[in-house]
């Protein structure tokens, strides 16, 4: 770009750059940020908690290369766009471009659009407006609240529990949820009830009808004496048909995806995690290269809360049904949604195509499985949103038995409506043989079945979303990274499909239930959630929510600080240490259960649990490559030092011991120091002195 040549836009990734450029063609230079520019630093709070909590942002070492392109660009062009998501993360990276560039963000266009086609980033081009300094704020009221909760919070953990532990608002709540949900599986007690169903055969066709009444009151079968005798009367007494009932019911659609059910349903049907649900999303709203089309994006803005569709998009489905289903598949008047969230503001349409008559048979031989299986899961939901309602038939059949009614269900559809674009049907459609009243039916078997009542099902990631959404608690951006932290930490483990609290995670959730019980209560944090909206709206100003918050929350930390002992996890054993004699214990770390010498520091020796004893001892993976392992290896003069198992391929090296843990202020590498004995950060230095106490 030569100077003055042209106009400089910058969005976020080089996909989403690459989609953009090609629609607005010669004249623009389109380039990404890679995320922000600033953020708070890892090394120190950042915060200036004397100052109106004014954040102290920094250039990341990562970003310098790419603020050094940016203004030698911006130097060269006559205008700068701001073109991020339209969301308040995307505001607050365009806000830190401007800052970056040390340019007056008042003389910047920003231009937004809920998809990337080529008549919404035209149009967005045409109508430019000013960077919301109130979303900004948003997000940095967010920020600045997490990271004062995480980084005051954490070192407490270290000193209270023992090292590695972390805490943060949101997540802190997720794990409270899943841990409350397995102590109440542990406290359940099953109770014994009977199902009892019969095979009847009518005309050589068989049926089976379910016991649902014994002598007039609802069945409810405790024990198997009891189901005997009903078998027994079965076989006694003559089944006659009493009563035959027809119904006609209608089954509506669903809404179009919000982020939150676009994450619930990917998770139930296609078995993908959030994050993984959200990684192809963020793909195919950024743009596929399509034959003949170039960079393409496929669905709409990923990240939303809102049901409403654009007038166009919802004239373009049902064009495409009328022409493509049948005519008699669209309803005389366009359905309108309710958005459930109090303040849908994150963004301004629910997940859709972004072009109805691209179908997934389209696409099929383009798109790899996953991308292609997420994005026929949208089409079908957005296209079904704007069909007719089934129209569902169904049959009941009451069955006389003595004192006894049994019950059997035949359910067909007679007209599809919206299934009709769907590849699977959702419903369980059950043909009944020709039955009529006063028939006396052929007992073909009797199957009785002996249940236990269950206790409440373990939340999975679809669930735990749900429950969020519902408790008002996070907003579609942080639902996949407050999985992702809680899993990462070792407080959660993932079995099959299923969220299972960890030891620690207990640990973690019981000291903040008893200490600092605002920080998991998902009403507190639902409030801090209104407030966010709030200040987004320019209702609240950021820093006073922040103030609110932190006077309390500081002195209660200090009244912790000062007053809760340390908790000794330590469990004695009759072992003794093979490196100094001294007594071994089995102490808990962020990686489980292990055995140490209970002279540690003065001696580091630690063993493996058996298995009948809890989890290995904590395995170091390199910092560096993260696929081998530390091991103490020595020089030619015999000087002990550590490195990777896979040397020569990975160099890592250091004369000091590296631990597990990481850093519980910067996340960076931490080491034993030779003259303290305590493990210190090689970032910010940061002591764990919890070991002396």
């Amino acid at each position: 770009m030569s100077k003055s040549a042209g106009i400089l836009v910058v969005v976020e990734s080089p996909t989403k750059a690459k989609t953009i450029g090609r629609i607005l063609g010669t004249g623009y230079v389109v380039e990404a940020s890679m995320g922000h520019l600033r953020d708070l630093p890892k090394s120190k709070l950042g915060v200036d908690t004397e100052n109106n909590f004014e954040p102290d942002y920094v250039i990341p070492t990562v970003s310098r290369k790419v603020v050094s392109r940016l203004k030698k660009l911006n130097a060269e062009a006559n205008k700068l766009i701001l073109a991020t998501d339209e969301d308040r993360e995307g505001e607050a990276i365009g806000w830190h471009v401007t800052e970056a560039l040390g340019m007056d963000g008042d003389k910047i266009d920003r231009i937004v659009f809920h998809e990337i086609t080529d008549e919404a980033v035209k149009e967005a081009i045409d109508h430019p407006r000013k960077l919301d300094m109130n979303l900004v704020h948003a997000q940095q009221a967010r920020r600045v609240l997490d990271r004062l909760v995480g980084y005051k919070l954490s070192p407490l953990l270290w000193k209270k529990i023992f090292r590695g532990l972390s805490a943060g608002r949101v997540q802190s709540v997720a794990v409270r949820l899943i841990v409350e949900r397995e102590r109440e599986r542990q406290a359940f007690v099953p109770e014994e009830y009977w199902k009892i169903k019969v095979d009847y055969l009518n005309d050589s066709k068989n049926f089976i009808a379910e016991l649902t009444e014994v002598n007039g009151a609802k069945a409810n079968i405790t024990n198997q004496a009891t189901a005997d005798a009903i078998v027994l009367d079965i076989k006694k007494d003559p089944s006659t048909i009493a009563n035959i009932e027809h119904a006609e019911r209608s089954k509506s659609p669903n809404a179009p995806f919000t982020t939150s059910t676009l994450q619930q349903q990917a998770g139930t049907v296609l078995g993908y995690s959030v994050k993984k649900t959200m990684m192809l999303a963020q793909q195919l709203y950024e743009g596929v290269a399509l034959d003949g089309a170039g960079q393409v994006g496929l669905i709409t803005y990923m990240r939303t809360d809102s049901t409403f569709m654009a007038a166009k998009a919802i004239a373009e489905i049902r064009d495409y049904v009328s022409k493509n289903i049948g005519e008699q598949y669209v309803p005389q008047e366009v359905r309108v949604y309710k958005t459930k969230s109090k303040r849908a503001q994150e963004a301004h349409e629910a997940i859709r195509p972004t072009l109805a008559a691209r179908s997934p048979k389209s696409l099929e031989s383009v798109l790899s499985r996953d991308h292609w299986r997420l994005y026929k899961l949208i089409w079908e939901r957005a296209l079904s949103s704007q069909m007719k309602d089934a129209i569902i038939s169904e049959q009941n059949v009451k069955i006389a038995c003595g004192d006894k009614i049994l019950s059997a269900q035949g359910v067909g559809v007679k007209f599809p409506g919206f299934i009709a674009v769907l590849d699977k049907n959702p419903i369980n459609e059950v043909q009944l043989p020709p039955l009529s009243e006063g028939e006396v039916l052929q007992v073909n078997n009797i199957l009785p079945e002996q249940k236990f009542t269950e206790p409440p099902d373990r939340f999975t990631e679809p669930s735990l979303v749900k429950t969020l959404e519902k408790l008002g608690i996070g907003r579609p951006s942080t639902y996949a990274p407050t999985i992702t932290t809680i899993i990462s930490r070792g407080y959660i483990k993932k079995e099959k499909r299923t969220l299972v609290p960890q030891e620690v995670g207990f640990l973690v959730n019981d000291f903040l239930v008893e200490h600092f019980p605002d920080i998991v209560d998902s009403g507190f944090t639902a409030e801090m959630e209104d407030n966010l909206d709030l200040i987004a709206e320019g209702d609240k100003k950021w820093n006073m929510v922040i103030a609110d918050f932190y006077g309390p929350f500081a002195k209660q930390l200090a009244e912790k600080e000062a007053t809760v002992e340390k908790k000794d996890l330590a469990q004695q054993t009759d072992q003794e240490c093979d490196k100094c004699g001294g007594p071994m214990v089995i102490r808990m770390g962020r990686f489980g259960k292990f055995l140490a010498c209970s002279n540690f520091p003065k001696c580091k020796n630690t063993k493996s649990l058996e298995p009948e004893g809890g989890n290995p001892a904590p395995k170091m993976n390199c910092p560096k490559c993260a696929d081998g392992a530390v091991v103490s290896r020595r020089t030619k003069r015999g000087k002990v030092f550590y490195g990777c198992s896979n040397y020569p391929k990975c160099d890592f090296a250091s004369w000091d011991e590296p631990v597990p843990d990481k850093c519980p202020t910067c996340g960076s590498l931490m080491v034993i120091k030779p003259k303290t004995k305590l493990p210190t950060c090689t970032n910010c230095g940061f002591e764990d002195k919890a070991i002396k106490e």
